[in-house]
């Protein structure tokens, strides 16, 4: 899947030691495998349910939102780019807008 970015979050992805400085060295091994497998999926719909990755629909005030598991109760949150509204065909979803990398549990 392709991916856009929202404000700091390029730059913050973009090396391991920007990885490192904005989200801790706990975090950066699972960001780099969420990542990959989001890279290398064709789909939403490729992106495993299970875990480790445990791709899911948040609900909410983030409801048209997804999170992949990174470690704890730490997230790689995006959208579908475009956002869709509704209902999401998750086989149709080929480009992801990165929103945050978060602990939204206490929100």
């Amino acid at each position: 899947m392709d991916f856009s970015f929202k404000g700091k979050l390029k730059k913050q992805l973009s090396s391991e030691k920007e990885m490192l400085k904005a989200f801790g060295r706990e975090r950066v091994k699972p960001l780099k495998l969420r990542l990959g497998v989001l890279a290398k999926a064709k789909s939403l719909a490729d992106v495993p349910v299970d875990p480790p990755p445990r791709c899911h629909p948040l609900k909410g005030k983030r409801k048209g939102q997804f999170a992949v598991v990174l470690i704890g109760n730490w997230r790689l949150v995006f959208e579908p780019d475009p956002p869709v509204k509704g209902h999401v065909s998750l086989a149709e979803v080929k480009k992801i807008r990165l929103l945050e990398v978060v602990d939204y549990h206490g929100e």
